[in-house]
Parts: C-alpha cells; structure tokens; sequence
C-alpha cells in the first residue's frame, strides 16, 4: 500500500502529502498497463473487489476502515524475487551525475561516467547524446550505491546484466517519448526486476514522480535546475532550514503541501489524460 508520507534526506516527515499514495499506485498501474507489450510485470490489479477477495481467501479480516485504507492506494501483485540492483536510465544531465560530471570535467580532458564518454561542455540538465544505463546496487538501509556495469555482471551474471540493460533503456525511451507528448520530460528514471518462473518481470513501482525526474516541458531551460513534478519541492524548502537531516524531520507547512500534492495530481493528469 503506498501512503501520503514523504521522506526528505532518508528522513520520513511527519506531514503527509494529501493523494499522492494514490497518484503513485495509480500512476504504476498506468505505466504497468502501458509497458505490458515490453516486458512482463507483477501487477495483478488494484480493483479493490478483487484485493478483498484475496485478502480474505489469504485467511484475512477484511474490515470497512481497511477497505478505506486500501482504496486507490494498494496494488496486487504477483510474489517474485527481486533482484539487488537499481536499474537506472539517464536522458538528461541532472542529480549525481551531473555532480559526478563537474568533479571530472574539472580536471580536464575526457568524461567517462559509467562506462559511456561524454561530450566536453555540458551543461546541468542538458539533454545526453543518448541514454545511459547507470546501475545501483539495491540497499536495504542507507543510501543506494552507483555500480559498473561489470559489478551488476557479477551480482546476477552476464546474461542478466544485458537483459537488464536493454529492458531499462527499452522502457526508458518508450516512457520518454510517450511523456514529450504530453510536454512532460522525463530526465530519468529508476526500474527495479524479479525474476518469476525464471523469467524477468518488472516489479514495485514504476515511472513515478517518486521514482523519475520530471520536468515540465514548457518551462524547461538548460544550465539549471528544473522545474519539477516530484518532491523536489520539499528537499528545496528543507535546504531552507536550520535541520541537521536527521529524525525527527520538521513540520511541512501549508502552503509546501498544498504545492507538492498540486505538482503530483499534475503530473498524472498531463501524462494519463485523467483525473484522480
């Protein structure tokens, strides 16, 4: 079940965001549906019918306030086995690896990030000459932790490692061009895989705000950062703060809420054509 909290700096907040567990359960189940063609997914449905049924033949008490809890927030999912990699796609120059860009451009000569050369002079949040694939070993506690290639290899074996590049740029590129339309950037974006029947299925959530960088089209600028769809919103009003980035986090106040729940409500309905 996704819920309205937000986590700012791996701190969870204590001020919730109104709809956005909603708008990231539903914003899965859109791109789950829209991907299907791509690769397989877990995602059973998230008809709140059909998730009693299950809770209940699962030997569970299905109660009118769980009912509520879960409406619009909760997905069924088929069990697979996740795979300890964060398979990322890279359209645009922004977050770390525009700060791992400026620490080696500094230096002069080639930029070789990720096992991909790229151009001298860009800017932050220039668009790349094509995606990249930027993997990252999966963390249970702490942060993620940006891997090679030949690292992912390692973990889940030659084979694997292709698939799960070629699905990650695959995906990405779909997304990209599919949101573009709906003058939306995707700047990038993080999948995670499990393996089914031995096959590999895309799993958690997917192509959300929370997931991805998305920027508006129409505002978009290079040589800065950009306006966002997502919590950025937040980390920037936190940068504001005298608060040391660890628990408890403070207190959002009215007005950051209202406009981080309008950028995610904004976000689902240029990129599905509804409304939650």
């Amino acid at each position: 079940m996704a819920t309205d909290r937000l986590s700012a700096f791996d701190v969870i907040l204590p001020t919730g965001i109104p709809h956005k567990g909603r708008v990231l359960t539903q914003f899965s189940r859109y791109w789950f549906e829209q991907t299907g063609d791509l690769v397989p997914n877990h995602l059973v449905s998230v008809d709140l019918p059909v998730i009693e049924s299950a809770i209940s033949q699962a030997g569970g008490t299905v109660s009118q306030s769980l009912l509520q809890d879960l409406e619009g927030r909760t997905m069924l999912v088929k069990k697979a086995q996740a795979l300890p990699v964060e398979c990322v796609a890279r359209g645009y120059i922004s977050g770390s690896l525009w700060k791992e860009y400026k620490t080696y451009f500094a230096h002069g000569g080639k930029v070789i990030l990720h096992d991909v050369p790229l151009p001298v002079g860009l800017r932050e949040s220039d668009r790349l000459p094509e995606p990249i694939f930027t993997p990252a070993s999966k963390a249970y506690s702490g942060h993620d932790e940006n891997v090679s290639f030949a690292a992912i290899a390692e973990t889940v074996g030659e084979d694997a490692a292709f698939k799960l590049k070629n699905l990650t740029l695959n995906l990405y590129q779909f997304a990209s061009n599919f949101a573009l339309d709906r003058r939306i950037i995707i700047a990038d974006t993080k999948f995670e895989f499990g393996l089914l029947d031995g096959e590999l299925i895309l799993i958690d959530e997917v192509l959300t705000p929370d997931s991805s960088r998305f920027w508006d089209q129409d505002l978009y600028v290079p040589g800065k950062p950009q306006a966002s769809f997502d919590k950025q919103f937040v980390r920037d009003y936190l940068e504001t703060l005298d608060w040391d980035k660890t628990a408890p986090g403070p207190t959002l106040p009215d007005d950051v809420v209202a406009k981080t729940s309008a950028k995610y409500l904004e976000a689902f309905r240029r990129i599905t054509g509804t409304e939650l």
